[in-house]
């Protein structure tokens, strides 16, 4: 095998992979919008298997801003998500729960008075 066909075989291969990861991302998101009907989804398959590269030029002409778009809330409501996870296992809790906490040490005689004072003012800093 000559460098030249080496060269090829790679040139090809990155548009090959190029455009594997376009109608991934076409197909991706044709499933993630819910304004689209399941007929006008089929046919936008179709036309992708029948005619792939003028489809796919076309569905990113045409769908181009809605699909962006559509990526972007997907991303916030990702990140939505893993805050609120990261927010319960951390276990954060209001000023009034940990008052509420010292106060229950307080009448169980854990804590002094004192004490209490100061994890009150430690939970309204």
């Amino acid at each position: 095998m000559s460098f030249w066909d080496v060269l090829w075989l790679l040139i090809w291969s990155f548009f090959f992979i190029s455009y594997l990861m376009v109608l991934f991302n076409i197909i991706g998101d044709l499933l993630r919008d819910p304004e689209t009907s399941g007929g006008k989804k089929a046919l936008w398959v179709v036309l992708l298997l029948v005619v792939p590269a003028i489809t796919a030029l076309v569905y990113l002409v045409v769908r181009g801003k809605g699909m962006a778009e559509r990526g972007r809330a997907q991303a916030e409501q990702v990140e939505q998500a893993t805050r609120a996870y990261i927010r319960d296992a951390a276990g954060a809790s209001s000023p009034a729960a940990d008052i509420e906490a010292a106060k229950r040490l307080l009448d169980q005689g854990a804590i002094t008075s004192d004490e209490f004072a100061v994890l009150k003012a430690r939970a309204l800093a």
